[in-house]
């Protein structure tokens, strides 16, 4: 994709591989500047995809906007565990809306900035809007809301913590839980044990089909990537969306230690597909370095062990490796192959 300066996998934050990495290459987190905007002593599970998500993808959009940054949270893990009262651990301006009305908030926190900024005899704000939820919030309670903020071409870069079910609450499904999971409200019972295939919704596609500025999916196994992409997205205005998958080591079953590589699994088999897209046309993807089975993804998690037991579902597994086929067909996801999605605008919105 267009941003690959480094070609290995990061072992800190100064470096990757074996070498020093000059400043200019270095994580936002590795300077003494850093904003710390989620700062420590929150209660997340031991490792929670979602807090380094949010601490990566905060602090960078901190340093696009020099220090003037309001969120705005839905309701959620990410608020919960950040804000047991009467604490906190955002060193930021930071507002807690309700489950499904983030997007609608932020909206009218960047019209108050905008109206403040023209009776300063400003152009436009200098004070920057993120919202900010988890799929529940994002690809069901909120949807309604994220879309007006779409059609509206609100000045908002909304960031989705996508760990796949309503972690907060019990583990229960979402629209963004992937078939065949167990969750609570999807036991591995039946002749189809686990969540259902051909149900749910894709939102970074359906964020495209709204022709918005700019969209984007990202991993926390890649770091850089993702501090890249906020920094973009930061740098233009109207509506943005960025989607981050995190895996949740409680509501997924898995340890602690593999979260990192769970998520460049759900990379590097084609299951989770790592893009940037503006105006509805997908302009970079990350391919696929060393393409894996989706088996080496399923494994790691409980979630799916309903899938490897004595009568092993071969079948189950064989329609998860053919979705990743197919993620990899349509966005290109190996060397040389074109993307084949997108939602191409005549018109790009002001």
């Amino acid at each position: 994709m267009g941003f690959q300066p480094i070609k290995f996998y990061q072992t800190g934050t100064f470096t990757v591989g074996n070498r020093l990495l000059p400043p200019e290459q270095r994580s936002v987190q590795s300077g003494m500047e850093r904003a710390n905007a989620l700062n420590s002593g929150h209660r997340a599970c031991q490792g929670c995809g979602e807090a380094l998500g949010a601490r990566y993808a905060i602090d960078a959009a901190m340093n696009a906007s020099g220090n003037k940054l309001i969120a705005v949270n839905a309701t959620g893990c990410l608020e919960v565990f950040s804000t047991p009262y009467p604490e906190t651990s955002w060193q930021i301006p930071w507002i807690h809306s309700l489950f499904g009305n983030a997007p609608a908030v932020a909206t009218g926190v960047a019209a108050a900035n905008r109206v403040r900024a023209r009776k300063a005899g400003l152009p436009d704000s200098e004070v920057r809007v993120i919202a900010q939820g988890g799929d529940g919030s994002t690809t069901d309670i909120g949807l309604g809301c994220l879309s007006g903020m779409f059609e509206r071409n609100d000045d908002v870069l909304y960031i989705c913590y996508d760990n796949q079910a309503y972690m907060n609450t019990g583990v229960q499904r979402s629209s963004a839980t992937p078939p065949a999971a167990r969750t609570a409200t999807t036991m591995p019972v039946g002749p189809e044990p686990g969540n259902t295939f051909g149900q749910g919704k894709n939102v970074p596609m359906i964020a495209m089909a709204h022709g918005i500025p700019y969209v984007a999916t990202a991993t926390v196994a890649d770091l850089r990537d993702l501090e890249y992409k906020v920094t973009k997205a930061m740098s233009m205005r109207g509506a943005r969306y960025i989607h981050i998958f995190v895996p949740c080591p409680l509501g997924w079953g898995s340890a602690s230690n593999d979260t990192i590589k769970i998520a460049r699994l759900a990379k590097e088999t084609g299951l989770f597909p790592v893009f940037e897209a503006e105006y509805g046309e997908v302009v970079n993807v990350s391919k696929i370095r060393q393409r894996q089975p989706v088996e080496d993804y399923l494994r790691l998690q409980r979630r799916f062990a309903h899938l490897f037991g004595k009568k092993a579902r071969l079948d189950v597994i064989e329609r998860f490796q053919q979705m990743a086929e197919q993620n990899i067909r349509n966005f290109g996801l190996l060397a040389d192959e074109k993307v084949t999605v997108g939602f191409r605008s005549s018109e790009h919105r002001k």
